[in-house]
Order: C-alpha cells, then structure tokens, then sequence
C-alpha cells in the first residue's frame, strides 16, 4: 500500500515536464500549419513561471489561417540567387513566409507604388532560427533584399532560464523600381520565462513560456519629397507558449504600448481546420509555374489531363482559356499584354488550382 502511494504521489510531481525546444519544433521549408486568430483584450498574458498552469480553454476562434513555409524551389531567379546555395552560409534560406515585419499600413499612403506582399524569409540550423531578409513584390516585381544585420529569433536547445538578445538592421533599396529607401532597426530581447503545462482549444500540452520584448525603428525616404520619414513604431512584446513537435506556438500573444498602457493587438493560436473559418484561399492548391516572370511560354505542372485552364487580369477579367493535354502544360503568352496574371485550374475531380505569375 506505501509503495502504491509513493507511486502516485511521483506520477503526480511529474505529471508536467519541463520541456526543451530544439529546430525540430519550429516550422520549416514545405510545412503548413493551421492557426486560429480571436480578441479578448482581458487575456491574461502576464501570469507564467516555474510549474505554471495556464488556461486559455474558453478562446473562440474567430478566423482561421494556414500558414505556408515556402521553401525557394519556386521563387524568382534573384530570390535564389540572394538566398539560395550560392549564397554566404548566414544567409541560405531554409524558407519564406508572409509576414507583417514592415508596417505597411503606415507607410502606404505615402508610396507611389504598390507593395502587395511581403515575405521573411529565415534560416532553420541546428542552433538558431534567424532572420535574414525580405522579399517583397513591388507593382508586381518581386524584390529580394538580405539584411545587413542578422537577427537571432531562436536560439536552441532552448530551456526555461535562457536569456538572449540580438540585433536585426535591413536597408531596404527601392531604386531603381521607384526612389525610396526604407530602413528598419530591432533590438530582441527574449527571456523563456515560464514552464508548465498549457490548455487551449486545441489541447493540452506541455509548454515552455518564451516572452520577446522588441524595439524597433523604421524610416523611409521617398526621393519625390526629398527627405526622411520617421515612422512611430511602440515598443512591442511577444507573447509564446511552444510546445515539442506542433511547428507553431500553441498560444501566441502580440501587446504594444499604446499611450503608456501595454495592449493587446493579436491572439492566435494552433487548431483544427473549420471551414467554417478558413480562407477562401485554402480552397485552391498552389500550382508550379515558370518561368516567373515569363516572356513567350508559361509552363505549368503538375496538371491532369483534361482539366481546363483560365488566365486571369487583375481586374478579374478572363484573358485566355484552354484544356490541358498533358501533365506538363505550356501556355501561349504571345498575345498577352505585359502584367500580373493569375492562372486558374480545373481539375477533371472538381478541385481547383492557382498560381500566379508576370508576363513581361
């Protein structure tokens, strides 16, 4: 009877691990990981520490995502050619994924051009996960820029108690695409400051708590005005709660200081798919396209035989259509004017594909 008791009483004191988080664990090249966004600006995102039990059951979903890391087998030339294996070690990208690490939507209204996307493109090793530079699509024209400073997210194996800092500085050059520099500075400063076990939605887990505090300073210089633009970027923390084997945190909370008051401005965390939530976008596969941008012929993969194909402007209007023939399809440009074009697939199972792409 003493042993049982002893028995439960260790299976109760290790009911909880305390985890290590390794490169493993964090999403790379070719991965896809759902996560759901919601508000509630009372969460409690301060509360952590040795043994700690964190409860975020009640979150509702309120919208969905499927995050893509993409690894550079289908960017442009010049992506490959900044970020590929002929480039310097630190700067070989293991992925690409949309990001909001530029803030547009102050900067936007003052561009004469269209900046449609911007994706951070990172290197995954055994010891780190970094930020090494941006591609951005530019009135349609992807632009590749590596940072000059490298900045350090992960730092691995990563343990309750690690502290670590790092510095990222990226000039971002416009020319000759329009007259504009923009540059950005950040300071991290992170501290996994919490373990325990966390319950969400989705689950209960075993988590470490990492806490990222980031200053950052942005400036922009558009030659038609001839001066500078300061950019107020607030002080911002980053809120994680990462688990072994799920690719993205189980809970990721966003604050900034808004008029001296530490607020919340995102919650999102790993879930199943409700298509209830998800993004039209997910109803389309990615198909491969080259080359991209593309002159005369556009090449397209990965089809089935008898499925049909439309081009698409970006006013939504139909430019061309088709039957496709084989697995390898090539598409006629020679009558397309110069532009950004999307193509549409039909599958003969009544699924969809897209892809988009320039014709020069």
């Amino acid at each position: 009877m003493r042993s049982l008791l002893a028995l439960c009483v260790l299976i109760a004191n290790f009911s909880t691990a305390q985890i290590t988080l390794n490169n493993s664990d964090f999403a790379d090249g070719g991965d896809t990981v759902r996560m759901s966004s919601t508000t509630d600006p009372a969460i409690d995102f301060l509360s952590t520490g040795a043994n700690h039990t964190w409860d975020f059951s009640g979150l509702v979903a309120e919208s969905q995502t499927l995050k893509n890391y993409n690894d550079l087998g289908n960017a442009s030339a010049l992506v490959q050619f900044l970020f590929g294996n002929f480039a310097p070690s630190d700067y070989q990208a293991t992925n690409m994924v949309a990001s909001d690490a530029l803030p547009l939507d102050q900067i936007g209204t003052f561009l004469p051009v269209t900046i449609s996307e911007v994706n951070q493109v990172s290197k995954n090793s055994s010891d780190s996960i970094t930020s090494i530079g941006f591609s951005v699509t530019v009135d349609g024209t992807e632009v590749p820029f590596r940072s000059d400073t490298i900045e350090t997210r992960y730092k691995f194996p990563a343990n309750f108690g690690d502290v670590y800092s790092s510095r990222g500085y990226s000039n971002l050059d416009m020319n000759p695409i329009f007259d504009a520099i923009w540059i950005q500075y950040r300071q991290r400063n992170s501290n996994i400051d919490g373990w325990g076990q966390i319950t969400t939605p989705f689950g209960t887990f075993d988590a470490l708590r990492i806490r990222h505090s980031i200053q950052e300073q942005d400036s922009v210089y558009i030659g038609q005005f001839g001066n500078w633009i300061s950019l107020p970027i607030p002080p911002s923390n980053i809120y994680e709660w990462w688990t072994n084997g799920q690719l993205e945190p189980i809970l990721r909370i966003n604050t900034s200081d808004i008029g001296g008051t530490e607020t919340v401005t995102n919650i999102e965390y790993r879930d199943n798919y409700d298509p209830a939530l998800a993004g039209i976008d997910e109803l389309f596969e990615e198909l491969s396209v080259y080359p991209n941008p593309a002159q005369d012929i556009l090449n397209v993969e990965g089809l089935q035989p008898g499925s049909t194909y439309l081009l698409v402007s970006p006013d939504g209007k139909q430019v061309l259509s088709g039957t496709i023939q084989s697995e390898m399809h090539s598409v006629s440009l020679h009558e397309m004017a110069a532009g950004n074009y999307m193509i549409l697939v039909k599958n003969t199972n009544g699924t969809w594909s897209k892809a988009s792409f320039v014709k020069q």
